[in-house]
């Protein structure tokens, strides 16, 4: 078996290069310090996505768009042997990726690994946050039931909201001016075909980025003299930490799964009234809270506006803080960079707490 093995590798070594990936693999080390836990969670995002495509394409070949979505999910729920367990796998991986990326974009930020030369790394990390927020936010409708139908309709107030062009960009997501059997299309398309063709190269280019420059150190271990620094290599000690890390992740999945399936509900009826404390998913409440805030304090479209504007100055500030804070010294705009960074987690935390408490 040796010798077959063998045989298969050189064969596949002198078309691939594998060796080349092999000693590039074993030559790339791994910070180890205090903070070492932090670096698990890109990878563990990047785990949840993966199974996030498996279990899309299994659901896929079920799926019915339009007219018929909320019996082909009923079907893949009840009718279908382990469609449910599908289901639920999908839905709570899609939350848990979320979760990580946003554990992970904080980690970053406080470790201040968006300074040169990982701006683009943060950036483009950004961008894959973002388009996961789409992602979760597209996938939701797809069940048309009761809950989806209302809590897109309160989620689509938010883009609805920004200046100029929200209304329209609404308008033409929603395919008219409410949510019906077209909007479920256009979510559809949206979900398994627009989001993965801009993902997936942006995901690639992100990968590409973390591989060239490496594991980024906090700025205690910068100060320290290049001998004091410990390191680990990538393989096989990392490597199998981090499989370690996606294991006891996929254990998580399982039991969330299995023990809490995600429920369908009743079908949606745009007829009904919506259900009392009806609400956007966690990863919007944050927005939806500050635009009933403004909405409060400003009556009118005007607090909307407002709210809406102050959300996206605040979002394009946290973007762009690696043009601020440059320097790898501790300074003034290192400082600075530090307390917006806990000011807008103390703002995401509370508003959002704020908002699932206000509807209870």
């Amino acid at each position: 078996m040796k010798s077959v093995f063998a045989s298969v590798f050189n064969w596949m070594d002198a078309r691939l290069g594998l060796q080349d990936l092999l000693h590039l693999a074993q030559k790339k080390t791994v910070p180890v310090h205090r903070q070492t836990f932090w670096y698990y969670w890109g990878g563990l995002s990047l785990f949840f996505f993966l199974v996030q495509a498996f279990t899309g394409v299994l659901l896929l070949l079920y799926y019915r768009p339009g007219p018929e979505a909320y019996e082909s999910v009923r079907q893949i729920s009840f009718d279908t042997n382990f469609g449910w367990l599908i289901r639920s796998a999908h839905s709570w991986a899609a939350n848990l990726m979320i979760l990580a990326i946003f554990i992970h974009m904080f980690s970053v930020f406080f470790m201040k690994a968006y300074r040169q030369p990982r701006e683009f790394g943060w950036w483009s990390g950004m961008g894959l946050l973002l388009l996961s927020m789409v992602f979760g936010f597209s996938g939701y409708l797809l069940p048309m039931n009761e809950l989806a139908f209302f809590a897109t309709k309160v989620g689509l107030e938010i883009p609805a909201s920004f200046p100029l062009l929200g209304a329209k960009m609404a308008s033409l997501v929603r395919g008219g001016l409410d949510v019906n059997e077209y909007t479920v299309q256009r979510f559809f398309a949206l979900h398994v075909v627009i989001l993965p063709a801009l993902f997936l190269p942006l995901l690639g280019f992100h990968l590409w980025l973390v591989q060239k420059h490496g594991n980024a150190l906090p700025p205690e271990e910068e100060d320290k003299p290049e001998a004091q620094r410990r390191t680990m290599p990538f393989f096989p000690n990392f490597f199998a930490k981090d499989l370690a890390m996606w294991l006891i992740a996929l254990n998580i999945l399982a039991l969330l799964a299995s023990l809490f399936p995600w429920e369908l509900g009743p079908i949606a009826d745009s007829l009904k009234p919506a259900p009392k404390g009806i609400h956007p998913e966690w990863y919007f409440m944050s927005s939806f809270q500050v635009l009933k805030i403004f909405g409060q304090w400003f009556p009118g479209a005007s607090g909307e506006v407002i709210g809406m504007t102050l959300f996206t100055l605040g979002l394009v500030l946290w973007i762009l803080v690696p043009l601020y804070d440059t320097s790898r010294k501790s300074g003034e705009r290192a400082r600075n960079a530090t307390y917006f960074g806990l000011l807008a987690l103390g703002i995401l935390v509370v508003t959002t707490t704020w908002g699932y408490l206000a509807i209870r």
